[in-house]
């Protein structure tokens, strides 16, 4: 520290470079849960030989299901079908069953954010219906299930895609 500043001032710069160097964060002041919900929309391939899934490519290039909040009133299967609408513009589909939920957390600034997802299966009925990405995506896209699993981003979400493909296979649906 450079001798010839007042006390507060080199304080306020060991603070600065401190703050740069270790990159301190805020420290955590409230934890916030968030119910969020979506769902796995697949359909058969052309030859009835695969399943499809659709999956939506965010602003971090990370490719994963349709899903946001549970809104005031909402059930979790009602955000799922709304969220699908929204973010890939499909209004022809029927929710099938309940796969399972997901949890994770992370960081927004001062806060951890405690989520919750509830995920369905979801069954896309009109081949002709071309899937619309919303402004903030990079991307949509329909994948070959082996595809998709190479491609979404979440582990927990890919055991649940793998639990889908044992009910689709299986005519539990």
């Amino acid at each position: 520290m450079p001798e010839a500043l007042p006390n507060k001032y080199q304080e306020s710069a060991f603070s600065k470079i401190r703050t740069k160097v270790f990159k301190r964060r805020p420290v955590i002041q409230e934890i916030v849960r968030e119910p969020t919900a979506g769902g796995i929309v697949f359909r058969m391939s052309k030859d009835q030989k695969d399943i499809e899934i659709l999956l939506i490519q965010d602003s971090k290039n990370r490719w994963t299901i349709p899903k946001g909040h549970i809104e005031h009133g909402e059930t979790a299967k009602q955000t799922a079908i709304r969220e699908i609408d929204e973010e890939t513009g499909l209004t022809h589909i029927q929710v099938l069953t309940w796969l399972g939920k997901i949890h994770f957390k992370y960081r927004r600034l001062d806060k951890l954010v405690l989520m919750t997802t509830q995920i369905y299966l979801v069954r896309s009925l009109d081949d002709s219906e071309i899937p619309q990405k919303e402004k903030w995506m990079n991307g949509i896209k329909w994948f070959s299930f082996s595809e998709a699993l190479d491609a979404i981003e979440y582990d927990d979400i890919e055991k649940l895609m793998l639990i889908a493909k044992k009910k689709i296979r299986a005519g539990e649906v």
